[in-house]
This record gives structure tokens, C-alpha cells and sequence, in this order.
């Protein structure tokens, strides 16, 4: 196991203790599933995945599916085609609220039952089959893998949604759904009856991080402008009436789902996701929560934290009378570690056997803990020859 995996299932360890919540008590299928599973993930930019924890355990993405969904009706009707049918604004609101705009009868925001029903209703495609196809489509390409439904959650949903249908219909007559409600509802339960890992959804949220550019698959799944969108709304949004106190203490878009799991995203850095079924009383997993928390405050993953330059920090290359001379400037967070590994990896390369290669990470303003223990291990793989100097790093 190296050090990053160690320490993740170190923290991992350290909130498996704690018990409270209870699994979603509305559908039978996640009523009765088993609470005592724990999983984290995280992806990076270069398409590396670690996992900690029961991370073979697959369970439903339910409102996870909503960002991505959003996502799909952006690039299909643009920003402003989907804010005509969908605010975005937080509504400080429990997931299943009734909040609608007064006089338009839009839904506060995508990520509540009402807006993302509406969200769904704006994907192309005259019946269930169709929409969810291309619903199931997306969300495989932003995981990087053919995903598929569970059917006897889908059918658990249908048979006790009736709030959602309530919901549906409400909207129909506020004109915010064209067409046949149960053809929006039903397509909306079954995205919500996808079945993901935590390493799906860790892959999901770098897609995001990364602008729209899946990191394991190298393809491009959405556009920059589209991601950016879907971040800002996870960021006010996602975690409903928890919403801005998350903001306020781990600081990264988010978004839970009541079968336990829960993604967050820091951009231009990682996408996280964590798993554990019981709720708090927001509808969000209270182990997978304080999971990310412990996760974003350790590695300086907080969006205001204070960055000088997060993901590229100055790298050169100089020849030197005995050998090449790599300087390190500005910032190295735990991103941009990579990068440095990269360099160091095509020295190790293309040089003579012998050759002093001295690394200078003296210069460095701030050095995420993380990104060092990164580096030092890297360390451990070079040639002897290869020496990091990091005395007032």
C-alpha cells in the first residue's frame, strides 16, 4: 500500500466508529440495505484511482445522477434553455421540497426532487427507454464504464414515489414539463437506480474537476463552460438544507444521495466520493460526510483556501557541471506533484547511468503535506543518483 492509500485508510478507520443515522426509510430497497459498509475514492488527473474500504460494494447513485443529468440538458439545450424551466438558487430546503418560483412555478434548483425531475424532463426522446438511454449513456461516460440499472430499486421507486408524481404534476401545470408526466418520472427513477462504486463516483467527480475531460478515459464528455456550471450550482446546492454550512466547513462542490453515497469535487485537483449508508436528518451520509471533511481539511482541498499556484507549480531544467538541476517554484499542491514525477520519470529516461540529478524544492512558497510525501516516495524509486534538497521548503 503506499503512503497517500495508507493514509486515506487511516481516516478511513478513524470515522468508522460512529453509527448514527439510519438507512433512507421511504423505499423499501434502501430501507433494508445493509448500513455497515465504508468506502472512499479518490481520482486524479492522470487517470490514477485509489480506494479504501468496501469499494466493490455497488449501490444506487440516486441524487448523485441529478449534476450529471443537469450537465447532459446543458450541452443538449444550453444554459439558458435550462434556466427557463429551472432556477438556481438555494432553497435551504429539504431534498423532496415543493419549492417553486412564484408566478413562473419553477423549481428553486436542479438539484432538489422538483428541479431535477424538471432537468430530466428536458432530455431528448419520446418515451422512458429513450431518455433513460441516453441518461444511462452519459453518466457511463463520465464514470468511464458501461453502467446499468438496478431494477428492483427502479420498481421499490416507482411503486412508493408518489411525492415525485405529486411533484411531476405540479410542475406540468406550471408548464415547466411538456408532454406526459409519467414519462418524466419514471425516466427520473430510473436514473436514480443506477448502480455505482465509490470509484465510479470518484471518477465521475475528476470528469467534473477537470472540465468536462474524463482522466482514466482520456475523452471529453462535456464541455469546460458546461462543467464550470455544474460546479457552481453543486457548490450552493448540492448538499440541500446542509448546503452552506458544508461550504463553510469542507468548502468543495458536493452532492449526496440517499442510498449513502456522496461526491465532491476540487477542481483542477480530484474528484472524491465516499460511501456508508445511514442518514443524517438532511438525507446525507453521516460517515461519508465526515469522511470528506477529514479528507478536504488534511490535503488544503478547500475552495478559498489560499493559492498561489495549485496545480502547475514552476518547474525548469538546468545543466549543471555535475549533472541537471530541477527547480521547484511556487506552489506544490498535491496535484502538481504529478507533474514533477512526470519530469523526474523522463530524466530517469533519457539520461547516462550515474548522472546527479538534484532537485531543488527550496524555493517553494507553500508545499501541500500530501504532495511531499508524494514526492519523497517517488524518491524511493530513482536511480541513487537522484538527490531532493527541501531545506526551507
Amino acid at each position: 500500500m503506499d503512503p497517500i492509500t495508507e493514509l486515506l485508510a487511516g481516516m478511513l478507520e478513524e470515522v468508522r466508529p460512529h453509527d448514527a443515522g439510519e438507512t433512507a426509510s421511504y423505499i423499501p430497497q434502501l430501507r433494508d440495505a445493509d448500513p455497515a459498509p465504508l468506502a472512499f475514492a479518490v481520482a486524479g488527473p492522470r487517470g490514477r484511482v485509489r480506494t479504501v474500504g468496501d469499494d466493490e460494494v455497488a449501490f444506487t447513485i440516486q441524487s448523485i445522477s441529478k449534476p450529471f443529468v443537469l450537465a447532459l440538458a446543458l450541452e443538449q439545450r444550453g444554459r439558458d434553455g435550462v434556466l427557463e424551466k429551472v432556477g438556481v438558487e438555494p432553497s435551504g430546503e429539504p431534498f423532496n421540497a415543493i419549492s417553486l418560483e412564484p408566478g413562473t412555478g419553477r423549481p428553486a434548483n436542479p438539484l432538489l426532487n422538483a428541479g431535477a425531475i424538471a432537468t430530466t424532463a428536458l432530455i431528448e426522446g419520446a418515451d422512458v427507454d429513450t431518455r433513460t438511454g441516453k441518461i444511462v449513456d452519459a453518466l457511463s461516460a463520465f464514470a468511464g464504464r458501461s453502467l446499468w440499472i438496478d431494477e428492483k430499486v427502479y420498481a421499490s421507486e416507482s411503486e412508493t414515489g408518489h411525492r415525485n408524481r405529486a411533484l411531476a404534476h405540479l410542475l406540468r401545470s406550471h408548464d415547466v414539463i411538456a408532454g406526459a408526466v409519467d414519462v418524466a418520472v419514471e425516466t427520473y427513477f430510473r436514473q436514480c437506480s443506477v448502480l455505482v462504486t465509490v470509484r465510479d463516483l470518484a471518477v465521475m467527480g475528476a470528469t467534473l474537476a477537470f472540465g468536462g475531460m474524463n482522466p482514466v478515459t482520456g475523452r471529453r464528455v462535456v464541455s469546460e463552460p458546461v462543467a464550470r456550471d455544474v460546479l457552481a450550482i453543486m457548490a450552493s446546492c448540492g448538499m440541500y438544507d446542509y448546503s452552506g454550512e458544508w461550504l463553510l466547513r469542507v468548502g468543495l462542490p458536493a452532492k449526496s444521495g440517499v442510498s449513502g453515497g456522496l461526491l465532491a469535487v476540487a477542481p483542477s485537483q480530484f474528484g472524491v466520493a465516499a460511501f456508508s449508508p445511514r442518514l443524517d436528518a438532511h438525507g446525507n451520509s453521516v460517515r461519508a460526510s465526515a469522511l470528506v471533511e477529514a479528507v478536504a481539511d488534511r490535503f488544503g482541498m478547500h475552495l478559498l483556501e489560499l493559492h498561489e499556484s495549485l496545480g502547475e507549480p514552476a518547474v525548469s531544467v538546468e545543466t549543471v557541471e555535475d549533472g541537471r538541476l530541477v527547480r521547484l517554484g511556487g506552489e506544490l499542491g498535491f496535484t502538481g506533484s504529478e507533474r514533477v514525477v512526470a519530469v523526474l520519470r523522463e530524466l530517469a529516461a533519457g539520461l547516462a547511468e550515474g548522472t546527479v540529478v538534484t532537485v531543488d524544492a527550496s524555493e517553494l512558497g507553500r508545499a501541500n503535506p500530501g504532495a511531499l510525501v508524494a514526492l519523497r516516495t517517488e524518491f524511493q524509486t530513482m536511480p541513487d543518483s537522484f538527490v531532493l534538497r527541501e531545506e526551507s521548503g
